[in-house]
């Protein structure tokens, strides 16, 4: 059964921002997963790490929302 994007985004956050992801509401959640795999696509420093080492290219774009979206 594969992971839903939701959750494959809170496992690439670093264990501070998950918490606080995971205590807003749902649809929010889906949201900044969203922006996540936008994040993920569409920047070409990413494609990079991503090459070296897919967690890392994963977590690093999850900090990037997290900081964009959380503040």
């Amino acid at each position: 059964m594969p992971i839903d994007t939701v959750e494959r985004f809170l496992a690439a956050l670093n264990p501070h921002d998950r918490e606080h992801v995971q205590g807003l509401p749902r649809k929010e959640q889906e949201q900044l997963a969203d922006a996540w795999e936008t994040e993920l696509e569409q920047d070409t420093d990413l494609d990079t790490l991503s090459e070296l080492s897919p967690a890392a290219a994963e977590s690093e774009a999850a900090t990037r929302v997290a900081r964009k979206h959380l503040g």
